[in-house]
């Protein structure tokens, strides 16, 4: 029995059986036989094409190398579904086990190297670099992030960096408004991210030695691929991928891809509702420490600043253990302003908008009780219900750059490039009089000087006249 391809060219059984043997041959791919009937309509749309009959479209396409027909081959049956934080438990495991370890180990050279294998358009690779870029200790570390593929025309969009909101499906609001600029009916990745990424075209039958040199990756990440390949090439990519991890570097591959409990050179961990692996070396694993014990507060006042500072440090359950503790019987509306950021910040979204609630209840006029409101409702994606919080903080306080700056950014979101360009423009023009303390409550971790680039950045993809 056979298939038949356009023009009555019959495509046989054994055919596609020689096609999928070169494919395994030049790319290192595995098909099912459920993928008989598809391979063999493919086999005769490409032979009518070019011409031939099936059986000679196979014979050349085996006989030596066929560059753009390969390609054409690779982008047609490349599997490219991913999208930004993929699998959100694999990227918590990194920001809190393996980056924190690496970062340690790595703190005299201030570098680190990751490396996304079949990274197809980009997703995965730029989040990678946005969890480092999160996780590293300071602006002069370098994060060098690499991304392969086969498919060049996923890796033309990867370079593009532009994405719809369907790839940004599974992001979280604060990484969207971090590390992403709007416009245009969708998101351009952030010039500071874009900066960490290189991609480059790879076969992953292909040994490469730059590719691949011994101990230079810190993590890699190989996610749903290996099931795709034949075993000996899939066998191969694995001892390559070991051997070109750092001793203490991490492999996460995809939950339909395991090595076992006990794959060479590799030992397997188990946090964060994820399996992924380590290479033995470097620090010993397990969670990160716990940050030194904090002295008893002498005074209210003490507790509070010692908890700003904490913010500041990004260590909310600290900050959130010792305001708490430190609070009077009655405490002050700055303590439970506080507060309220901080359970907002370690994701009790609930806590935090019923406290902001009781804080608005008690005082309507205080500015910063709404913008807190605000940002709690539109991290639940209730967004009309912030703009008109993040309204009534600018009207309550007409110096409070914050609420202006997340105005013209939902406002730029929307589609109101010239409500978001008002907005923006006052934002920018009260951010070098803005309080340090409200930038630590408010300011999602930047400063003075970043939130005011943001600023600007916003305002200069506004498509009005200002």
């Amino acid at each position: 029995m056979g298939s038949r391809g356009r023009g009555g060219r019959a495509v046989t059984e054994a055919g596609v059986s020689r096609f999928r043997e070169v494919l395994g041959k030049s790319l290192g791919w595995s098909f099912a036989d459920a993928d008989a009937a598809a391979l063999a309509a493919l086999i005769g749309e490409r032979a009518a094409l070019h011409g031939m009959s099936g059986a000679d479209y196979v014979i050349r396409l085996a006989a030596r190398e066929w560059p753009a027909e390969t390609s054409y081959l690779v982008e047609r049956l490349s599997i490219t579904e991913t999208y930004f934080f993929r699998h959100g438990e694999q990227f918590r495991a990194l920001a809190e086990q393996a980056l924190p370890e690496r970062v340690a180990d790595r703190g005299t050279q201030r570098l680190l190297r990751m490396l996304s294998v079949a990274c197809s358009s980009g997703e995965e690779a730029y989040t990678l670099a946005m969890v480092a870029r999160q996780e590293c200790a300071g602006p002069d570390w370098i994060v060098d992030v690499l991304g392969v593929d086969a498919n060049p025309a996923v890796l033309r969009k990867a370079e593009e960096a532009w994405y719809s909101s369907w790839s940004l499906r599974e992001t979280p609001d604060a990484a969207q408004r971090r590390w992403f600029r709007v416009g245009d009916g969708g998101y351009r990745v952030r010039d500071e991210v874009r900066r960490c990424v290189r991609f480059r075209r790879y076969n992953v039958t292909d040994a490469d030695e730059s590719l691949w040199r011994p101990a230079q990756y810190d993590v890699i990440f190989c996610r749903n691929l290996l099931m795709y390949l034949t075993p000996d090439v899939a066998s191969s990519l694995v001892a390559r991928m070991t051997e070109a991890l750092v001793p203490g570097g991490y492999l996460f591959l995809g939950h339909t891809d395991s090595l076992g409990s006990a794959p060479a050179g590799l030992e397997l961990l188990h946090t964060h509702h994820s399996f992924y692996y380590r290479r033995p070396g470097g620090r010993s694993p397990g969670p990160r420490p716990a940050p030194p014990a904090t002295a008893p507060a002498c005074t209210e006042e003490d507790a509070y600043n010692r908890a700003i500072s904490l913010l500041r440090e990004e260590q909310f359950a600290e900050a959130l253990e010792l305001i708490t503790a430190g609070l009077p019987g009655r405490p002050r509306e700055r303590d439970r302003l506080l507060e309220g950021v901080l359970l907002a910040q370690a994701g009790r979204l609930t806590e935090a908008m019923a406290l902001a609630r009781r804080l608005i209840d008690g005082n309507g006029l205080y500015a910063d009780a709404h913008q807190l409101l605000g940002l709690c409702l539109e991290d639940v994606s209730d967004t009309d219900e912030a703009i008109g919080q993040y309204r009534l903080a600018a009207f309550l306080d007409t110096g409070f750059a914050l609420p202006r700056l997340r105005l013209g950014q939902l406002a730029r979101r929307r589609g109101d490039d010239r409500a978001a360009a008002g907005d923006l423009e006052r934002a920018l023009d009260l951010l070098p009089h803005e309080d340090e303390e409200r930038i630590a409550l408010f300011g999602g971790g930047f400063g003075r000087i970043s939130l005011t680039v943001l600023c600007r950045s916003e305002l200069d993809g506004c498509e009005v006249r200002r």
